[in-house]
């Protein structure tokens, strides 16, 4: 039956009509809380370096750091990680250079301990920065190698742990690394440094301008499609997560962010734990160059952010962290 000259009782619009009104019924925000910055780190001093592929972001010598992090400390971000760029001369088929004492990370770590106590240090376990073959683990036969990658990770993270990491990320994708590292952390009586899973890493196509602020692109010899998870899969996650969670895995990531939104929804929904999410170099690139070119408004990154949020992200990893902050009001 047709109802003329009635409309319902109920409107929407009533509860969007006005900026007091859409703040208090919001149902996500962003704040400094949400937000990890990476940074990455060069050898040599006086250097700030641009990358390529990543407007904005630059690699710091670590006499350069303060440039970087005073502004963290100022907007009050929780947590940095670390991302070396090694010289090609430190680099081996071994990945040697991620258990000496005096790498990049771990003398970046100990120099940020003692200058700044208001944010945690995460740290990447991994050895695609350290490989002259780009991959994460140690090649035996032509391919990477599981158990034999597991005995260096553990000696990685441990390192990084003495250095005063208080957030272990195992980035590398071998099975079983996150019972290995818990177990030589308590072994040695770092009961309270933690573990971040990159649980759900995909075999993404995001991760290029990531590789070149490392060194490690040009040097990639075929794909990580044998360790990273295939990216037409979903519920293979969640064997991911399980695993690593029964392993002591404190929290998890998944990687990259805004092509996987659906996947961060699928873990928040199934486990009881913080999930962060990575909004990677690729995702980064891509919205900045929309930007720069008047394609988008910066508005976009907040929008981005928001989503990421929305899906049921705890934290978020991202380059835009400091420039989202220095103008969060007017992004909203």
């Amino acid at each position: 039956m047709k109802i003329i000259g009635k409309f319902p009782s109920t409107r929407l619009r009533r509860v969007r009509n006005s900026d007091w009104i859409r703040r208090l019924v919001s149902e996500n925000n962003l704040s400094a809380s949400d937000l990890i910055l990476p940074i990455f780190i060069t050898e040599g001093k006086h250097k700030i370096e641009k990358i390529k592929n990543m407007p904005g972001v630059n690699r710091f010598s670590l006499d350069n750091l303060p440039k970087v992090l005073d502004k963290a400390e100022k907007y009050k971000i929780p947590m940095i990680a670390l991302f070396p760029n090694t010289p090609i001369k430190k680099k081996d088929i071994k990945g040697s250079e991620a258990l000496n004492e005096d790498n990049l990370v771990c003398k970046a770590t100990r120099i940020i301990k003692k200058r700044y106590k208001k944010f945690g240090i995460m740290s990447d376990v991994a050895l695609d920065p350290y490989t002259t073959h780009g991959h994460d683990g140690i090649i035996v036969n032509g391919e990477v190698d599981n158990d034999e990658t597991l005995k260096v990770l553990e000696k990685q993270a441990l390192l990084q742990a003495q250095s005063g990491c208080d957030v272990i990320a195992p980035s590398d994708m071998m099975d079983g690394r996150i019972g290995i590292i818990r177990k030589i952390l308590d072994k040695n009586k770092f009961y309270n440094t933690k573990i971040l899973s990159y649980a759900v890493k995909y075999a993404s196509n995001f991760y290029g301008p990531f590789r070149e602020a490392v060194g490690s692109r040009s040097l990639l010899k075929g794909d990580k499609k044998s360790y990273q998870m295939d990216f037409k899969n979903y519920n293979e996650c969640i064997r991911e997560v399980a695993m690593d969670i029964n392993e002591g895995a404190d929290f998890v990531m998944v990687k990259p962010g805004l092509p996987y939104l659906d996947i961060i929804s699928h873990i928040k929904k199934n486990f009881k734990i913080p999930v962060f999410s990575y909004q990677v170099s690729g995702e980064y690139s891509m919205i900045m160059s929309a930007v720069k070119n008047n394609i988008l408004s910066k508005k976009a990154i907040y929008e981005s952010l928001i989503s990421l949020k929305r899906a049921g992200s705890n934290a978020i990893i991202t380059y835009f962290a400091l420039d989202i902050l220095k103008n969060i009001e007017k992004f909203k």
